[in-house]
């Protein structure tokens, strides 16, 4: 039997503990080996072109470069999945806000943190796993799914939104560019959008922060008991799950610590399948790219709760995983590539 081909990784940190923490909590995969290490970009860029990594974690605080910049000469010369390291400050959580979306996969957090070594050691290889096979260069059209309907784009003056709705979006690897593009494109008169997004505390301050900057509609990251209201979207916090809940006044969201689900806290099971408790048939659906199968259960409890459901399709996804997993099981009405994902939203919108 021909043994399988190990993810190649190269771990660049000017720190020599990151560099030791991060290469050692990789040891004895059997999956993935560290290749090499770099403590600055000049040293990462030869080393990238002599050991031809699969992956590469870069520090966004380093000397000579930093790591954002070294990023975007990555993206333009020699295109590879890179997972940003970053600490957890408000002006390096919005530099990695901002390396997601010049081309880096994934954000993780420094170690030493937040996490315990076995902690770090399941969330860094799976980050590695699911950037391995990220597609750099996405295409933005494919052919159809079978026996899935393709979507059909309403011009957005002609649509009649009916602003009761909920639109519940998720995502994993990929998903802070793809939920971008969706929310750039949503009129201001939008319905209420929650969103689940896999990232780590601290990111998702930053992330919503960032999107209510780019989009017509305002965005925030959720507090518990914010109301879902017409042209607001609420971006659940990392570490917490997000839940739909009805109150009196409407629908509000309740955000709790609570188990991983899918190995994810927060998950976009427990999104969507509180969505299909509380809205039924009167929400939208929308699964975008990541790695695993986190959504696909709640995706199948909202459309046979009445829902209309909506996944990006594969030639548009960095990671493939989670739009498959619910296309197999038979959760979605509707597939598009992403950046027909909003005309589709609000064409289901204006059909209910």
């Amino acid at each position: 039997m021909i043994e399988a081909r190990k993810i190649r990784v190269l771990v660049v940190d000017d720190s020599a503990i990151v560099r030791k923490l991060l290469s050692e909590s990789l040891a004895n995969l059997p999956d993935i080996e560290v290749v090499g290490t770099a403590p600055d970009p000049y040293i990462a860029r030869d080393k990238i072109l002599a050991l031809s990594p699969d992956v590469v974690t870069l520090d966004i605080e380093m000397p000579r470069m930093d790591g954002l910049t070294f990023l975007k000469k990555i993206m333009r010369h020699h295109p590879l999945p890179v997972i940003v390291i970053s600490s957890l400050g408000q002006a390096s959580s919005r530099t990695a806000i901002e390396a997601l979306s010049n081309g880096a996969v994934d954000v993780l957090c420094k170690p030493g943190g937040p996490y315990s070594v076995g902690e770090l050691s399941r969330i860094l290889s799976d980050k590695v796993r699911a950037a391995a096979v990220a597609r750099i260069n996405r295409a933005a059209n494919s052919e159809s799914t079978p026996g899935v309907a393709r979507a059909t784009q309403p011009r957005k003056e002609q649509v009649a939104l009916r602003q009761s709705t909920v639109v519940a979006i998720g995502a994993s690897t990929g998903g802070t560019e793809a939920i971008s593009t969706v929310l750039r494109e949503m009129p201001a008169a939008a319905p209420g959008i929650v969103v689940t997004q896999h990232i780590p505390a601290g990111f998702s301050l930053a992330f919503a922060n960032r999107l209510n900057q780019l989009c017509a509609i305002e965005v925030r990251e959720a507090v518990d008991g914010d109301a879902v209201k017409p042209g607001l979207a609420l971006i659940a916090p990392g570490n917490f799950h997000m839940f739909l809940k009805r109150s009196r006044q409407g629908y509000v969201v309740a955000v709790k610590s609570g188990p991983r689900v899918c190995y994810q806290r927060p998950s976009v099971d427990v999104l969507f399948s509180s969505v299909a408790e509380v809205a039924g048939a009167d929400a939208v659906g929308v699964i975008l790219t990541g790695m695993g199968a986190d959504g696909a259960e709640g995706l199948l409890k909202m459309k046979n709760a009445g829902a209309h459901t909506i996944a990006q399709d594969e030639a548009s996804c960095v990671v493939f995983g989670m739009p498959r997993e619910a296309i197999r099981n038979g959760s979605v009405k509707e597939v598009a590539p992403l950046p027909q994902i909003a005309g589709a939203i609000l064409g289901s919108l204006s059909r209910l």
